[in-house]
């Protein structure tokens, strides 16, 4: 299904910022996008016809016509009508859906005054004096549109079908990788082959028996996913103290498909706070213990990624205090849950079921419905505060960073930094040899980051993967810990 073409008039030079703005907002809004494409005169290529001619053909083609008022009729031609409401009148002529949005002004032209009188008496309009106010208007009335036109679904975002999308827009590699993952995770049944992609989706229901594409197939293997959902982000920052307050220590906008959003800000969160390192008691391996539980902040980001309303504008936002770690997502608990069933135990209800799914057969869901306990339950195990969660107009989950703890707290920069040293020294001082050149930038790269993969490393250097563990065998850097989550230790 195409894209529904809406035709925004107004006089261009009174409206210019509101016309753009409206255009951008239904382009990036997560529902709109799907079902409408707005239409600017001024974005229309050069053409060998009249500027008339043009703008005729497309108010007449339209499937809504979205008309601006304010206070200026504009330029009249011969006749005496303007541009604005010959497209009026082509739109009326030929059946298009019209909407109609009077600015609040203190005076009018005569003509303009006029041309009001006349929208008054043939549709319903509403009357706006800000840009919000204006948005909140046109929000309602494409939702209207789309109610009596049968465009809205009643089943779940993730279940419905993505207008314009084809399995051709699909990223064949990430599709590989999951199949991989979910055999090793879950024992999923079916391999990976090309010839096997159609009977993979349609195994995960992300495709329909005519082989439309669902939108929880883009979100988790679309080639570039913020294409069709620009709000489908993580919004990662890092403060000072413990209010939301700039100048901000770090910040970051993590994209791609939900895995990927997912490991990125699980990285942001626990390359930021604080470890606590061990003492070679048992081995001679450092063991480096997070202050939050990996568990945790993993849970506590995938389920605001997956439970998530994807028809909102905002984005999943993780911010890191002084004190603590905040998650949130746009979006309501479902009908019959409450705060406090969450503490307890409780039923499955995902928000967005047919992306809660492949999420789980990766490993990244545990147990589905188990979530939030397994979040208490981590945490609590740490002596640390009980978790908490919030509903109001978004869901927010609170994890309680460490106030003391005994042992030596060090942060991500004093790791890395007493790697580094003792890997120099090992390599200078017991076996007498100099570092090359590479190996020099890869303890840089390791110092300033011991949670950066293998494959960075090598991708940065331009060198195989193989090469740069031949290496860190040399430097006696070795991985700790989970492949996603771990980090890079020196041993004797």
């Amino acid at each position: 299904m195409s894209r529904k073409k809406i035709f925004i008039s107004s006089v261009q030079s009174e409206f210019q910022n509101e016309r753009k703005q409206l255009a951008d907002y239904i382009r990036q809004d997560a529902l709109f996008s799907q079902y409408f494409e707005p239409f600017l005169f001024e974005e229309l290529p050069a053409q060998d016809v009249t500027a008339q001619t043009a703008y005729l053909e497309q108010a007449a083609n339209a499937d809504v016509y979205l008309l601006l008022m304010g206070e200026r009729y504009g330029y009249q031609d011969a006749e005496g009508i303007s541009p604005t409401e010959r497209e009026y009148n082509m739109a009326t002529a030929h059946h298009v859906y019209r909407l109609a949005f009077i600015k609040d002004v203190g005076h009018r032209e005569t003509k303009e005054e006029g041309f009001k009188q006349r929208i008054d008496n043939e549709v319903i309009r509403n009357v706006f004096g800000s840009y919000e106010e204006l948005q909140s208007s046109v929000y309602a009335s494409l939702v209207d549109f789309m109610t009596k036109n049968s465009l809205l679904h009643s089943g779940p975002f993730d279940a419905s079908v993505y207008p314009d999308a084809t399995i051709g827009d699909l990223d064949k590699a990430k599709i590989r990788w999951f199949v991989g993952l979910a055999r090793e995770k879950r024992q999923f049944p079916l391999q990976y082959s090309e010839e096997n992609i159609h009977q993979i989706l349609s195994s995960l229901h992300l495709i329909t028996d005519d082989d439309k594409v669902k939108n929880a197939a883009l979100l988790l293997f679309a080639k570039d996913v913020q294409k069709w959902f620009a709000s489908a982000t993580i919004k990662c920052a890092q403060f000072y103290g413990t209010k939301v307050q700039k100048p901000m220590l770090s910040q970051q906008i993590y994209g791609g498909n939900v895995f990927e959003m997912v490991d990125q800000a699980v990285g942001f969160v626990m390359s930021r706070i604080n470890q606590h390192v061990g003492e070679r008691t048992q081995s001679a391996q450092v063991d480096v213990t997070p202050e939050l539980p990996t568990q945790a902040v993993t849970e506590a980001i995938v389920n605001a990624v997956v439970h998530r309303d994807y028809n909102s504008t905002g984005s999943v936002q993780v911010m890191l205090f002084k004190d603590r770690l905040e998650v949130w997502n746009p979006g309501h608990l479902p009908p019959g849950m409450t705060i406090k069933k969450l503490s307890g135990e409780h039923s499955s209800r995902p928000v967005n079921p047919v992306l809660a799914n492949p999420v789980y057969l990766t490993g990244y869901i545990e147990q589905m419905g188990t979530g939030t306990t397994d979040i208490i339950d981590s945490c609590e195990a740490m002596n640390l505060r009980t978790p908490e969660f919030y509903q109001d107009e978004d869901f927010r989950t609170i994890l309680w960073r460490a106030k003391n703890i005994d042992n030596e707290i060090v942060t991500k920069e004093n790791v890395s930094q007493n790697v580094s040293q003792n890997v120099s020294q090992n390599v200078s001082q017991n076996e007498g040899k100099k570092l090359s050149k590479r190996q020099q930038l890869i303890l840089r790269m390791i110092g300033d980051n011991i949670y950066i993969s293998a494959e960075e490393v090598a991708q940065k250097l331009k060198v195989t993967v193989r090469t740069v563990y031949r290496n860190l065998k040399t430097l006696h850097i070795t991985w700790s810990g989970s492949p996603k989550t771990g980090h890079w230790v020196f041993r004797e």
